[in-house]
């Protein structure tokens, strides 16, 4: 499970197909089972293809002025197919009944489906009889171990499908809407180890078979006409298909064995005996395609290329491209000899996707620019993080309006108008958030810049690049008939269909994870030389990713044991990744490519992070493998809900979880000792660490610290200057996240919440400055003191990277949280393992709370001698 799911939107079929459905099933009902009876061709792959073309994901026009939006033609085919073709039913007895009607169509679809499968795989398993018992004679075709490897485990898979179609046949023909199928759907994934082998196996067949048919021109001839029985009403009773085509059909049927479960699924009601078998199924198809993932890379052929020649698509993906200052979003292919920047093109009358290319490389003319070639980086122009926050507050406010219009069962209409300004909001929040950049340079010409939001991929890319460059050795140019040919292509070689956002997720899908991730970092084993080593952990959070924590640097070893603990903030997170780097101290060794000295990335891997798996609240260990190096973790979840609550005050000595006024009193000072000792620390030598109070220290220094302050150890100090400067700044976040009342009180809390939603700026100020001197004294003067603190942290903001609003966004929640009895705390605690847009809401009204005391140039005290009373001694 250490790779991602592929995401499938699949909307279900589409108003040409039930027709065809319909007719299937007609003849289902009235055939006479015997073998594999004809019938329509359900083709997979045409029905995907309809499937895109009614699919227009959201694009980003050239012009500079405007901003991403959904075509609110995009949609439209699927609008008159009862809101959304598929869409799952939820509430009268009449959608009830037609789910269940539709359950019938989507099983009809799926025999009709089958029949053409095992049609090829018998088209696969004619010839192997006559070559295997030629391979016994003095003249062979091919040796028993080459049919062995090129055709390895054809039969089987044929048993397995075979087997499935008999089971399903009868009980379409015998059809009631009690009628069970989720026992073969379960018993077909429990099998899916099969096609592990097949596709562990694939790369090699392959090979074998490539080079069978440049030694026999016999092999040749028999692999290139191969002759699958038609299961349509049509003239010709056989199709001819190449031996390459045929053994990618397994490949292909596996990386589309979750579309059917999803659909079967979404029209099989909670209640039915099947739900649970399908869920089940579908879990096991998802986890199985998790591990093979990268394996599965499509190999169809573009029509651009020379007879003889295989131009193979290996990647692809939407990537925002930096043009003379501006952000424009691209869909960039990577081809086994090119690689290819196309934007999407307004749909024409809503009838297909169009790509129009605005640049191509020849792989043999591709390469990464480094700053000695580089005479002027381009400047990245950067959004302020208060803009990209208030894009999440707004996506948060739309996604809390959908809900409710939903639960008053409001029009489709009024939904689909909010549905489109989520869109137009996720779309620009993804267009401005990534800031490191990609560049690639043609040896013959211009260089471009990327901009993507995680080094992971940023690797990827390069990675992917190199590999296939050893495999190229001649440059060429395109005829812009040839350019427009493979253009075209695209739209039906793309493997990603669309923008990341939550607008495209199907309702059933996993929302992601709010709260908090605990990892431990314990050890790495498989480097070949001694190194120094660290590690980063990386999470998505609104369809980016973004950095999170940092191992220390374990020096001159082959076997890293960092034993660390972090504690990741989540926020509608599916995906942990780690990237593993060797330190480089020698300036002469960094890597200087895209304009950055960055230090070398020795592996790197991800693991999804399952609501299921992680809803035990149990660590979960694991190993990540990344080019022969394994990465041992142990993860931890807990949701926001639970890991913020306040506990009441049970103790009075102590520091950690005692009142403030209990622990400035027996301290006879105005601000807790341990406020003073950790901000001292970090204005000594934590100014310019960069993500300084936003990067994780580790949790056993933390809780080493929380333990010597609760029992007063007088070398806290010494312990403190040997300690990484993260884990002090974690101890005084985790001071104040266990206060059992927040800074703020719980009693003003509301109406700091009300004063900062004024829109009056004179009234505001009123509000809030009456409001804050309104604290009881040692919240008050502690406050002061912190902000004093905060300020001085954002003034080394271009060193630190911590802005007003960084910080703002690190301690709101922290300070202004309300204990238990305040907190929105689901009453169930077995509840799913999200959090609502409320709560999301909720944050953020507090970070813009704490952001306006930041922003404020002086904030007038009731006492003038403020800064005596901060160290004062007296009660």
């Amino acid at each position: 499970m250490f790779e991602p799911i592929p995401t499938f939107m699949y909307s279900g079929l589409h108003l040409t197909e039930f027709d065809e459905i319909r007719k299937h099933w007609d003849h289902v009902q009235n055939a006479s089972f015997s073998g594999i009876p004809p019938s329509y061709a359900y083709d997979a792959d045409r029905a995907e293809e309809q499937r895109r073309h009614h699919d227009m994901m959201p694009y980003i026009d050239d012009s500079p002025s405007s901003s991403p939006h959904l075509s609110s033609k995009s949609r439209g085919s699927r609008d008159t197919l009862s809101s959304g073709s598929l869409e799952s039913t939820k509430s009268s007895e009449p959608d009830l009944e037609k789910g269940l009607e539709m359950r019938k169509w989507v099983l009809s679809g799926i025999l009709a489906s089958e029949e053409t499968y095992l049609s090829h795989l018998e088209a696969l398993l004619l010839p192997m009889k006559p070559l295997k018992a030629a391979a016994t004679t003095s003249q062979p075709v091919l040796t028993s171990q080459q049919i062995e490897t090129i055709f390895f485990k054809v039969p089987e898979l044929y048993e397995i499908h075979k087997e499935f179609y008999d089971g399903l046949f009868p009980r379409v023909q015998q059809w009631s809407h009690q009628q069970r199928v989720g026992d073969l759907f379960q018993k077909l994934a429990s099998q899916l180890g099969v096609y592990r082998a097949f596709v562990d196996n694939y790369e090699v067949a392959m090979e074998t078979a490539e080079k069978c048919c440049q030694a026999n021109a016999q092999f040749a001839e028999i692999s290139e006409n191969l002759k699958a029985r038609n299961t349509k009403d049509s003239k010709d009773q056989t199709t001819k298909n190449s031996l390459e085509t045929l053994l990618y059909k397994p490949v292909d049927r596996v990386t589309r064995s979750t579309l059917v479960l999803h659909d079967l699924l979404k029209h099989t009601p909670a209640s039915h005996p099947d739900h649970p078998l399908l869920q089940d199924a579908l879990r096991i198809s998802q986890n199985f395609l998790s591990s093979i993932n990268e394996e599965i890379t499509p190999r169809r052929q573009s029509m651009t290329v020379k007879k003889g020649e295989h131009r193979q698509l290996l990647k692809d993906s939407f990537m925002v491209e930096l043009v003379e200052g501006a952000r424009k979003l691209r869909h960039v292919f990577l081809f086994t000899d090119l690689f290819l920047c196309a934007k999407l093109k307004k749909q024409l009358g809503g009838k297909s996707q169009q790509y129009d290319c605005k640049w191509y490389i020849p792989l043999t003319d591709l390469s990464f620019q480094t700053v000695d070639e580089s005479e002027a980086v381009p400047n990245i122009p950067l959004v302020p993080d208060e803009e990209l926050d208030a894009m999440k507050i707004k996506i948060s406010q739309i996604k809390n309006d959908i809900q409710r219009e939903k639960r008053a069962n409001k029009g489709s209409k009024v939904i689909e108008r909010l549905k489109k300004k989520l869109s137009e909001q996720e779309s620009l929040l993804l267009l401005m958030s990534p800031n490191m950049a990609f560049r690639v340079h043609n040896r013959n010409g211009k260089s471009y810049t990327f901009l993507i939001s995680s080094d992971y991929e940023r690797a990827e890319w390069r990675e992917n690049i190199r590999e296939q460059q050893k495999k190229c050795f001649k440059s060429f140019s395109l005829t812009s008939v040839e350019l427009q040919m493979l253009t075209n292509s695209c739209v039906k070689l793309q493997t990603v269909h669309n923008i990341p956002l939550t607008i495209n997720k199907e309702d059933d899908e996993s929302p992601g994870l709010y709260g908090f991730l605990n990892v431990i970092v314990h050890s790495a084993t498989g480097f070949k030389q001694s190194t120094n080593l660290y590690c980063t952990l990386e999470v998505d959070s609104f369809g980016y990713f973004v950095n999170k924590a940092k191992t220390r640097v374990y020096r001159d070893t082959t076997e890293p044991n960092w034993n660390e603990e972090f504690e990741i903030e989540l926020e509608g997170s599916q995906t942990l990744r780690i990237l593993c780097y060797e330190k480089c101290y020698n300036k002469t060794k960094l890597t200087k490519e895209d304009g950055e000295i960055t230090d070398r990335i020795m592996g790197k891997g991800q693991i999804q992070l399952d609501p299921q798996v992680l809803q035990d609240k149990d660590w979960q260990r694991t190993v990540i493998s990344m080019n022969g190096v394994e990465v041992k973790l142990s993860v931890k979840f807990t949701s926001r809900e639970f890991s913020l609550k306040r506990m009441p005050s049970r103790k009075q000595t102590g520091v950690f979880g005692v009142k403030i006024a209990v622990v400035t009193k027996r301290e006879r000072s105005k601000v807790p000792y341990i406020v003073r000792q950790c901000v001292e620390e970090i204005e000594r030598r934590g100014m310019e660490e960069v993500g300084i109070y936003r990067v994780s220290g580790v949790a056993t220094d933390i809780q080493a610290l929380k333990a010597a302050f609760d029992v007063n150890n007088k070398d806290v100090s010494v312990m403190m200057s040997e300690m990484d400067v993260n884990a002090i700044a974690g101890t005084l976040k985790l001071y104040f996240r266990e206060l059992p009342e927040p800074l703020f009180t719980d009693e003003l809390y509301p109406n700091f919440a009300e004063g900062i939603a004024l829109s009056d700026p004179v009234a505001k100020e009123s509000c809030m400055l009456n409001l804050l001197l309104s604290l009881p004294e040692p919240n008050l003067v502690t406050f002061l003191f912190l902000l004093d603190h905060l300020k001085r942290v954002a003034e080394r903001e271009s060193i630190n990277k911590m802005s007003l609003h960084n910080l703002a966004t690190v301690f709101g929640p922290t300070l202004l949280r309300p204990s238990e009895k305040d907190s929105k705390i689901p009453a169930n605690p077995t509840q799913p393992i999200t959090m609502t847009d409320s709560w999301s809401l909720e944050v953020m009204s507090q970070v813009q709370v704490l952001l306006y005391f930041l922003q404020l140039e002086t904030i007038p005290t009731p006492d003038s001698k403020r800064q005596s009373i901060l160290f004062s001694t007296e009660v």
